[in-house]
């Protein structure tokens, strides 16, 4: 197996963080295998969402209507609604897996691998690809 971490920056608010064009280049001298994705943050997620036509803010926004950042989460520390972000994970998990054949990424036409980070006191955030090979 090989494995490297990628660094991102997420930025200082929610956002669907597009990574498909590090996890294509990681594979493209492999030949078939397995892609793993693995955000080792307890307040990111990975969803394969399509990107670019409003689906992204949709998740985002349908994360603030199942997880709402108020007070009241048992989990206080950090900014205002933190808590919800370390809920994040329960339903965005922070792991995916994709087929690889011949080097490339089996996504569907609109399909990309995004970091989902809702948390607004750390922007910055790792990725840990490993490809398995076939």
């Amino acid at each position: 197996m090989r494995s490297e971490l990628i660094d991102i920056r997420t930025g200082e608010q929610s956002r669907v963080y597009d990574i498909t064009r590090y996890c294509a280049a990681f594979v493209k001298d492999e030949q078939d295998g397995l892609l793993h994705v693995f955000v080792p943050h307890a307040t990111a997620g990975l969803a394969i969402i399509e990107t670019g036509a409003g689906s992204d803010e949709d998740l985002l926004t349908s994360i603030d209507a199942v997880l709402p950042r108020r007070k009241g989460w048992q989990h206080q520390h950090g900014s205002a609604g933190h808590g919800r972000d370390h809920v994040v994970p329960a339903y965005l998990a922070p792991t995916a897996t994709v087929v690889v054949l011949g080097g490339s990424l089996q996504l569907g036409t609109w399909q990309s691998v995004c970091v989902v980070d809702t948390n607004v006191d750390n922007p910055n955030r790792q990725v840990r690809l490993s490809f398995l090979p076939g």
